[in-house]
């Protein structure tokens, strides 16, 4: 059972790591962004490659990934520059459909569909699992407080507030005197580096990385993470993911206390009881539980 929680631990952060990544693309800059699962696939495969066949470092791999994952980025914040709302999202959703199927054709590069295996872990040859997985949830959440302390900072500084300007009148800001074509894809490139830190994580964690990993659900849960904790806040990105997290896992153990319930019927029942506490969540605090403060006012939007 110890292990199993600290598992799920590490899987929150690494849901964290992916909310404050897409915080900061959607939360501050306003682009809808579907492409998640793509961007930790890319970190994911770039440190996966690079420790186990070129046998770099694993901390080398980890920035390898977060570097790779921006550099697309910016290539995708390029191509998509003309676009919005809902054009943006389905354009972004294709690019992570791209990255799935190139890795799951790419043999020579990525294994295909059977994955690369033997990805080495920090400490995991001389740790017992569960010494490895309490490790493994520190490395992470200790990610995930750089990160989030980082992001915070850079959320309230002056490009923060570009950004925001950006989210809500993107003519008005570019009238001020703002490159916002250059923020857009600066705030890409920061929001996709985070996505690819995260799949270098995930990728050393498993000790595994295929295609199956990064279906589009990938992205559905760090949305609804983001969403029910509060766009625009990088607390409330964290609280989201933790949140989902024991949703998903709590559900798990509820559904088997139904009587008469068939396994079908009890994955039916988890994916409904999930989707209308979130429903619950955003009914009860249609900004998310911890909203985005007003910079005007000190209280909340």
């Amino acid at each position: 059972m110890e292990n199993y929680l600290l598992a799920m631990a590490v899987f929150a952060g690494l849901y964290a790591l992916m909310a404050l990544g897409l915080n900061v693309i959607w939360g501050l800059a306003g682009m809808v962004n579907l492409g998640l699962a793509g961007f930790f696939a890319v970190g994911a495969y770039a440190s996966a490659l690079l420790t186990v066949r070129l046998g770099w470092p694993i901390p080398v791999g980890w920035v390898a990934a977060a570097v790779a994952a921006a550099a697309v980025g910016v290539l995708v914040a390029l191509v998509t520059a003309r676009l919005r709302g809902d054009y943006l999202a389905i354009v972004t959703l294709g690019f992570s459909e791209v990255v799935r199927l190139l890795a799951s054709n790419e043999i020579w590069l990525t294994g295909g569909t059977d994955g690369i295996s033997g990805i080495p872990g920090p400490g995991r040859a001389a740790l017992s699992p569960i010494s490895y997985n309490l490790l493994y949830a520190g490395l992470v959440w200790a990610a995930v407080a750089v990160v989030g302390a980082l992001l915070a900072r850079l959320s309230n500084a002056p490009f923060g507030r570009v950004l925001r300007a950006i989210r809500e009148d993107e003519m008005v800001a570019a009238v001020a005197g703002k490159r916002t074509l250059l923020f857009k894809v600066q705030a890409f490139a920061v929001g996709a580096g985070v996505l690819g830190l995260a799949g270098g994580l995930y990728a050393h964690f498993n000790a595994y990385v295929a295609p199956d990993a990064f279906q589009p659900l990938v992205t559905i849960y760090v949305v609804l993470a983001l969403t029910a904790g509060g766009t625009g806040r990088m607390a409330g990105a964290v609280l989201g993911a933790v949140l989902v997290v024991a949703l998903q896992e709590g559900t798990r153990f509820g559904a088997d206390l139904v009587p008469g319930v068939s396994p079908v019927q009890a994955a039916a029942l988890r994916a409904g009881t999930i989707g209308a506490a979130l429903i619950m969540v955003l009914h009860l605090r249609p900004n998310g539980v911890l909203p985005e403060f007003s910079r005007r006012y000190g209280g909340p939007t």
